[in-house]
């Protein structure tokens, strides 16, 4: 099935989308993380702690001082669970978006698809990590968000996305593995936000007859745990061959600039279909054009 066209005229529009993207400040962890423990089951430094450079995370504030008062990227120690979280410039228009390589840069496929549906992104996640897996200097995801490695939000942000699996596929990790931290992560971010809605999104790859391999069974093994968990899910694994997106790679993994664009209006249209939009966004559509001055 060959849709290149048909996404080729829409790809220029998603381009011109802007994407007000908080990126998750990092600290060093002082310890490895218990294993058994969610979210906010370990200590983490304290307020005003140096960021990693690049970081946009800054400042320190009082413990009283509530957080709707303070400038976007404050540290923020919540009283209520005695962890860092980074303040967004507004938590009721912001999507946090937890993944790997495949959302990291500002202008991925999963960041310009929420950002077309109204959202402010932040991004909690790094190259190189999944579930399972680690890069080095930042934990798996339920690793690292326990750790204080990546800050979360302060407040209730309205939804909150989870993509990856590719590292897991390419490193090794067994189904048990991925399968145990995924549902570990899931029940954590619903601890920490009860009110917001939680989406996933697969591994992205080939078809399983054209060389999907193991990227295609984890992408299958995720939505198996979406569906356990009564989680949205937007299966992924088959796309590159799908919608004949192959030659729209940077490399035999990664998307070219043309590829996040095509990958991001159908990543929106499915995340559209799952009534994910945002109200003002679908406020916004559904009004009619204003009429052209003659």
């Amino acid at each position: 099935m060959r849709n290149a066209p048909a996404l080729s005229r829409l790809v220029a529009p998603m381009i011109a989308i802007g994407i007000l993207v908080g990126g998750c400040g990092q600290t060093p962890p002082a310890r490895t993380a218990d294993p058994t423990a969610g979210i906010y089951g370990q200590a983490v430094p304290a307020p005003g702690a140096p960021m990693a450079a690049g970081s946009n995370v800054t400042g320190k504030l009082p413990p009283s001082t509530a957080p709707g008062s303070m400038p976007a990227g404050t540290v923020y120690r919540n009283p209520a669970n005695g962890r860092n979280e980074v303040v967004v410039a507004d938590i009721a228009r912001t999507a946090v978006l937890i993944g790997d390589s495949q959302s990291e840069p500002a202008s991925s496929w999963p960041r310009t698809a929420l950002a077309s549906l109204g959202y402010q992104v932040h991004f909690c996640g790094r190259g190189g990590t999944g579930f399972v897996s680690s890069n080095g200097t930042t934990g798996n995801y339920i690793d690292a968000l326990q750790r204080g490695d990546w800050l979360l939000p302060s407040g209730s942000p309205p939804l909150v996305v989870i993509e990856g699996g590719g590292n897991d596929a390419s490193r090794g990790a067994t189904d048990e593995q991925i399968s145990a931290n995924a549902e570990r992560l899931i029940a954590s971010i619903r601890q920490r936000y009860p009110d917001a809605r939680l989406a996933m999104v697969g591994t992205l790859a080939r078809g399983a007859a054209d060389g999907g391999g193991r990227r295609t069974e984890v992408d299958t093994l995720l939505g198996a745990v979406a569906a356990r968990q009564s989680v949205p899910f937007v299966s992924v694994g088959d796309w590159l061959t799908r919608y004949n997106l192959t030659d729209s790679m940077a490399d035999g993994v990664h998307m070219a600039p043309g590829g996040h664009a095509a990958l991001a209006i159908l990543l929106a249209q499915r995340l559209d279909g799952l009534g994910l939009r945002t109200a003002e966004s679908r406020t916004a559509e559904s009004e009619p054009a204003a009429p052209a001055d003659r």
